[in-house]
């Protein structure tokens, strides 16, 4: 299972400079609005052999600061609901505020870790000054500069103490696959339509479903677990900021598949938020099948399926090799047939090439179209073997790895991609030098 760390905290404390230290990357956070670009709210970070996904809460600013204030009490709530580990940060320059005294109410009725982090203690008179934040009435404090790192490396070692392992012991060796897309596409309606119940609260409120659930699917041939995020949320709720709360739960749910089924509304096409998510499916290199719902709902002509299924492939550009189904959860139509063709992408995933068959017939084919000369260079390949791990990835071993540039490397996988069903599934390739 996956874990999520939170940071919350109000404006201007450094939430976005710790995030930025955690995920050890150089972005500046400067949008104003959650759930803008994804990339400035999430990020993995490993400490000490563990992983996990970190969560920047930023909040919004507003006009009203009425309105701002009960922006960052919802981004705290999400945290509350989400997170596995929740940092509240606070600001060593400056007493506490009656909006830090708000977080820290709510902060005292969560079960989960709660660590208080004392950020800007960049000088010995400031170590002092963090010790007063003990009158809040947590146990213990972190003092940290987060622009420097300082003090960071103990935060970690606490916050990966309430970690649990990534590994799910407990359950089967079967595909996990995990239902996903931006609020109100038809999850759940598709999770009603396999199971046969109304197992999962379905409404017509945009995002009315909360917290990953597996459920065990035995029929038709098929056995696999669904991950959907199910339960009503509480009414309070129903005005957040859907978008953010749809990353962080699929997040979590992206990272516990074998295979993502990413659902699409056939009367929007694709958004910029399907794209961010068909992005985070690449990026933690799982399996995808695209269904594209409500298909009843769209008028038709000779063409419109292909012509659909074109644009929205562009849109995903570079990788195209994805299985498409346009399907009506609602009326049923298709639906078996989509989820043939997710365990046929959970075998594509796990299959492995023997080595000497990728030197016998893919290198010969690399050998007759080698890299661009570079600089004068001849790039010569000698070797291809797959590496031992749960997912396609393939190392071409070679003399100068380092003028091996993305459009060559697009180059072999679209031949790896004629030569072998890797249909759905991410590819990495590595050049390396022998």
């Amino acid at each position: 299972m996956s874990n999520i760390v939170a940071i919350v905290g109000r404006p201007n404390v450094g939430k976005s400079t710790l995030f930025n230290r955690l995920i050890e990357e150089r972005k500046a956070i400067v949008d104003q609005v959650s759930g803008v670009t994804r990339d400035r709210h999430y990020g993995e970070s490993v400490w000490n052999g563990k992983y996990f996904t970190v969560i920047d809460t930023g909040g919004y600013v507003n006009n009203s600061d009425d309105i701002f204030e009960e922006e960052i009490k919802k981004q705290v709530e999400l945290a509350i609901d989400e997170a596995d580990v929740i940092l509240f940060l606070v600001d060593v320059t400056e007493s506490i505020t009656p909006m830090d005294e708000d977080v820290i109410t709510m902060l005292r009725k969560c079960v989960k870790p709660v660590l208080l982090v004392v950020n800007k203690v960049d000088n010995s008179e400031r170590f002092n000054d963090a010790y007063s934040f003990y009158e809040t009435g947590f146990d213990k404090i972190f003092p940290i500069a987060a622009i420097s790192g300082s003090g960071t490396g103990e935060l970690l070692n606490e916050v990966i103490s309430h970690l649990s392992d990534d590994t799910e012991s407990i359950m089967e060796d079967i595909p996990k696959i995990a239902i996903v897309g931006r609020p109100n596409v038809g999850k759940s309606t598709l999770i009603n339509c396999l199971l046969g119940v109304e197992r999962h609260i379905v409404t017509p409120i945009a995002g009315t479903t909360r917290d990953s659930n597996y459920t065990r699917y035995n029929a038709f041939g098929f056995d696999f677990y669904l991950i959907d995020t199910a339960g009503l949320r509480k009414k309070k709720r129903v005005h957040e900021d859907l978008e953010f709360y749809s990353v962080m739960r699929s997040i979590r749910a992206i990272e516990d598949a074998d295979v993502c089924v990413l659902m699409l509304d056939a009367q929007t096409s694709i958004e910029e938020q399907d794209l961010n998510i068909f992005s985070l499916i690449q990026r933690n290199n799982k399996g995808v099948v695209i269904m594209v719902n409500k298909w009843d709902l769209v008028e038709k002509e000779t063409n419109t399926q292909l012509l659909i299924e074109r644009e929205m492939k562009e849109r995903l550009s570079p990788f195209k090799d994805v299985p498409f189904f346009f399907v009506s959860a609602l009326n049923k139509q298709r639906i078996i047939k989509a989820f043939e063709s997710v365990v046929q992408v959970f075998e594509n995933r796990k299959q492995r090439i023997k080595t000497s068959e990728l030197n016998e017939k893919l290198l010969p084919v690399l050998l007759k179209n080698p890299p661009p000369i570079y600089k004068g260079k001849e790039i010569k390949i000698k070797y291809i073997t797959q590496l031992p791990i749960h997912y396609p990835a393939f190392v071409f071993f070679c003399n100068l790895p380092q003028y091996v540039k993305d459009p060559y490397k697009r180059y072999v996988e679209n031949r790896m991609r004629e030569m072998y069903n890797f249909k759905g599934v991410p590819i990495k390739i590595y050049f390396r030098k022998k």
